[in-house]
């Protein structure tokens, strides 16, 4: 086979990022990739492209000998799951912007690829236009990758940036998150956590070879967050960001979770604002490295889909490593967490669940307190979510057990208990 294949394109979607990539694609004639066929749902639809380019019968696509690469970049998981299924079965190789239908399905996408031998792509799934899947994939070793810690979503980066840098309040910097493109069709989805659990949960597998749902993996939005949160980490000269995070303990298992949390002011996630992602790698011997980059918007997300592309040219596809040629971690659900929570009632927070809790504040509207919890309270109960409460962790929140048993021990000494 020739090392530059000729791509010819059939296209799942024209929005946001389907228009962007198609402009981005006339631009750019030395990719030798062309869009033949573009499947809509709304014919009615005025779209800036000449009307011959576009079908709603998927069929036109799938089934047509002369397209060899589907890229698909709708909002309908189930639909979307179905396309690549068909695509691949029919020997077309598959770019995927689709997160929460990769994550819901990755069991399954894993097998059609190892069945069919053909790529499967969705650098554009995870953070936009930062190149991390590939980096994860090529440059870190398992055994040297400590830990990755991210902000994924960046329709919350903005709001929370709104909030605290421009005074406006949730509902205010969510429309206008909307109004710019950056918030998901259905803003619950980004704001409650949903979105960037579903990249958390495939960044993973590509991290550590994890194969996890989604809803195995702790997560909250910034939806509970409130001003008066902002307050206190200003006061303690913290940011507030909504925060992917996996790390291996040191019995080699992987605590990973995504929940809104302080962020000290020299960390390098405090200068990721607005739309932007970041992501820090932590591996053996290279200390941190910081990608940083747009994570929202038209011509980011299509610039990862068109890196993509340019992939398939010469017939790449992911290796897994982490998964297959390695024993793949596991995800771990014994540790602790220090944690500030903020409520407006004291009966709505169960103060025995935590081992000890280090301050407590009480305000006439608001009460705080920060404390160290296990994990598995989290998994098991919702009332951190509920009620208006906002649960937020501290900057190096992962308390693995046996630091626990040590401090513990130290705290009875300094009492003269021991």
């Amino acid at each position: 086979m020739e090392t530059h294949k000729q791509l010819s394109i059939g296209l799942f979607g024209f929005g946001v990022v389907g228009e962007g990539l198609y402009r981005v694609l006339q631009q750019t004639p030395s990719l030798k990739a062309e869009i033949k066929k573009v499947c809509i749902k709304n014919p009615e639809k005025k779209r800036n492209a000449p009307a011959e380019l576009f079908t709603t019968h998927k069929e036109d696509l799938l089934f047509d000998e002369n397209i060899n690469v589907i890229v698909e970049v709708i909002d309908d998981a189930n639909a979307a799951f179905e396309i690549i299924t068909t695509a691949l079965r029919n020997g077309k190789a598959v770019v995927s912007a689709s997160k929460k239908m990769i994550a819901e399905h990755l069991p399954e996408i894993l097998q059609l690829q190892q069945e069919t031998g053909l790529p499967f792509l969705c650098e554009s799934a995870a953070c936009a236009s930062i190149p991390v899947i590939r980096n994860l994939e090529e440059y870190y070793d398992n055994d040297l990758l400590h830990s990755i810690k991210a902000i994924v979503n960046g329709s919350t980066n903005f709001i929370l940036t709104k909030m605290f840098e421009d005074k406006l309040d949730f509902s205010e910097a969510l429309l206008l998150a909307q109004q710019l493109g950056f918030a998901e069709s259905n803003p619950k989805l980004d704001v409650e956590g949903y979105d960037a659990v579903n990249k958390w949960s495939i960044l993973l597998n590509h991290a550590y070879g994890i194969v996890q749902h989604p809803s195995n993996i702790l997560f909250s939005g910034i939806q509970n967050i409130q001003l008066s949160d902002a307050i206190v980490a200003k006061e303690k000269q913290f940011e507030i960001k909504l925060v992917a995070q996996a790390k291996k303990l040191q019995d080699g298992k992987v605590a990973a979770f995504v929940l809104p949390q302080f962020v000290k002011h020299d960390d390098h996630l405090a200068f990721v604002k607005n739309e932007y992602n970041g992501v820090v790698i932590e591996s053996g011997f290279a200390d941190k490295q910081f990608f940083y980059g747009k994570g929202a918007g038209s011509f980011p997300t299509a610039s990862a889909v068109l890196s993509d592309l340019s992939a398939l040219r010469y017939n790449y596809r992911y290796e897994y490593k982490k998964l297959y040629h390695h024993t793949p971690h596991e995800l771990h659900y014994d540790f602790h967490v220090k944690a500030y929570i903020s409520f407006n009632d004291w009966k709505n927070v169960p103060k025995d669940k935590f081992e000890w809790i280090e301050e407590w504040h009480a305000g006439e509207e608001r009460n705080y307190i920060i404390g160290v919890i296990h994990v598995k309270e989290l998994y098991q109960k919702n009332w951190w979510k509920e009620n208006g409460t906002s649960l937020i962790l501290a900057p190096d929140p992962i308390i693995e057990n046996v630091d626990i048993i040590k401090l513990k021990k130290r705290s009875l000494e300094l009492a003269g208990i021991v």
